[in-house]
């Protein structure tokens, strides 16, 4: 008889932990995977939209500008006359496509 009720208690508690792992892979996929799902699509959008002039960052730090689009690489402009040929999914946008770069203000005292 008490083996009987210690069977149907563990019974019910195994269904709770059922329950409760369910709601903690529910939690962590609304928390965790989904954001960086939308993460990632927000990035592929912003590097399809990249063209050419557009200032750039690669995964290791250097900024440049693309100066030509291929289909999976970018030749970008790092200094007069350096070009580096990377990979698209290496590159981040960081700025504007303008020539024009604005001036520092002049701080000097007259």
């Amino acid at each position: 008889m008490i083996l009987n009720t210690v069977l149907l208690a563990a019974g019910g508690g195994m269904m709770e932990t059922f329950l409760f792992m369910a709601a903690l892979i529910a939690i962590m996929y609304f928390f965790m995977i989904r954001p960086q799902q939308k993460k990632q699509k927000a990035i592929e959008k912003a590097r399809q939209a990249l063209k050419v002039g557009d200032r750039v960052v690669t995964a290791g730090g250097i900024h440049g500008k693309i100066k030509d689009i291929k289909d999976t690489t970018f030749l970008i402009e790092i200094s007069d006359g350096v070009r580096i040929k990377i990979e698209k999914t290496s590159v981040h946008p960081a700025g504007t496509s303008t020539e024009d770069t604005p001036t520092p203000p002049d701080t000097s005292k007259n």
